[in-house]
């Protein structure tokens, strides 16, 4: 069974790639899956250079010229990746390049033109770059190339959807519809994509304002899970159909990343942020399966299982059962014969013991996982980590 352990540029630098690479290897992973293209954040780091690490939005390669035009790749840690693919390949390990595509606050300052732009009419939302806009397109495909190039076993593709609202601080009691309705995108080229599959786009952003601006005038918040049902009765039926023609934006622009991905002779593994939106902060996930609701993404797995090779499921959860379902669920959807790559976190906050670690990997595999993954590296203490090795010792 295939597995690997995602790993941070700032580990191979603070820590050294022989040493971060032989650990990894005591492991009996068979891979790593290596921060290529990374956002912004900041970061507890228990055992890196720093303890609390600063990331920036960043390409660590020297990103070839030929590839990019208006957009173009910020130079994260140039030389970072240099003689990696040797190392690895020297351990037996597979090299898997992991690319945030549209998740960039830097290039969404330098070109807030391509940024997403709510139904107010604003864009407040500078960290993501929108799928539909042209340019974001454009340089979504030259980045999977310049990322295939570096001659990894595949490109590892987050952030190729569009994202949730996320704002750091709202008193305004918005409820999951309304905060939904207040992150679709009304972009003139989201618009244009739904007016040509017969939608209205402006009833459609009519009512997301006249809904939201409600909320914000005191209105109550809308109650319960987002389902295409409850929004139908909440927004109407022509936000519904809005919200359904942004898939085939995403669907359209990941044909096109993986076309670009296999003519540089890797493959693409898609990762919907659906599991990490439902189960990030405490590993206990809202309760529709994400390979349900990731329509609300704009993803389309059915779609993409014809067009994409393997995909990634964030299976961020304590219990064991519910990673499983999500395994399942995903496979129902893509279809049986693709790769899905279960990612488990080791620790915290949803893995309190190995035995818990243990029963997510067997839950996973019995479901039909083909690879477990596990995330990531520099975030946990060693401790944590040593309990890999535990976890695909019960798989083989």
């Amino acid at each position: 069974m295939d597995s690997s352990v995602y790993v941070f540029v700032e580990d191979l630098r603070g820590e050294g790639v022989e040493r971060v690479l032989d650990r990894i290897s005591g492991y009996g992973v068979r891979g790593v899956t290596v921060g290529a293209v990374h956002h912004a954040s900041r970061d507890v780091t228990p055992h890196g250079l720093s303890r609390l690490t600063i990331r920036h939005d960043g390409a660590h390669f020297a990103a070839p010229h030929d590839l990019f035009a208006r957009l173009r790749p910020v130079p994260g840690y140039l030389g970072a990746l240099d003689g990696l693919r040797q190392a690895c390949t020297e351990r037996g390990l597979k090299l898997h390049g992991w690319t945030v595509f549209l998740r960039n606050l830097a290039l969404g300052e330098q070109h807030p033109d391509v940024t997403v732009r709510d139904c107010f009419g604003d864009r407040g939302s500078l960290t993501d770059l929108c799928p539909a806009h042209p340019d974001v397109r454009e340089y979504a495909v030259a980045l999977a190339r310049a990322v295939a190039r570096l001659g990894v076993d595949s490109v590892v593709a987050e952030a190729l959807h569009f994202r949730p609202l996320k704002p750091q601080r709202s008193f305004v009691p918005l409820g999951p519809m309304d905060a939904y309705l207040f992150g679709l995108c009304f972009c003139d080229y989201c618009m244009a994509r739904a007016a040509d599959l017969g939608v209205n786009a402006e009833v459609a952003r009519d009512e997301c304002a006249r809904i939201v601006g409600g909320v914000f005038d005191g209105d109550p918040p809308a109650q319960g899970e987002v389902t295409r049902a409850a929004l139908t009765a909440y927004a109407g039926p022509e936000v519904v159909a809005y919200a359904r023609a942004r898939s085939e934006t995403v669907t359209t622009l990941v044909s096109e990343v993986a076309s670009a991905v296999a003519e540089e002779g890797s493959r693409l593994v898609f990762i919907d942020s659906t599991g990490a939106v439902k189960g990030y902060t405490d590993g206990l996930p809202t309760p529709g399966l994400a390979a349900h609701d990731a329509w609300q993404l704009g993803v389309d797995l059915v779609a993409l299982g014809d067009l994409v090779p393997a995909f990634g499921v964030l299976a961020y959860a304590r219990d064991a059962a519910r990673v499983a379902d999500d395994v399942g669920a995903y496979l129902r959807s893509v279809g049986k014969d693709r790769e899905v790559r279960a990612v488990l976190r080791p620790g915290f906050p949803d893995s309190d013991s190995s035995d818990r670690l243990v029963a997510k990997a067997r839950g996973a595999k019995a479901a039909g996982a083909s690879a477990v993954d596990f995330y990531a590296y520099g975030l946990v203490p060693h401790p944590v980590l040593d309990r890999i090795p535990t976890a695909l010792g019960e798989m083989l």
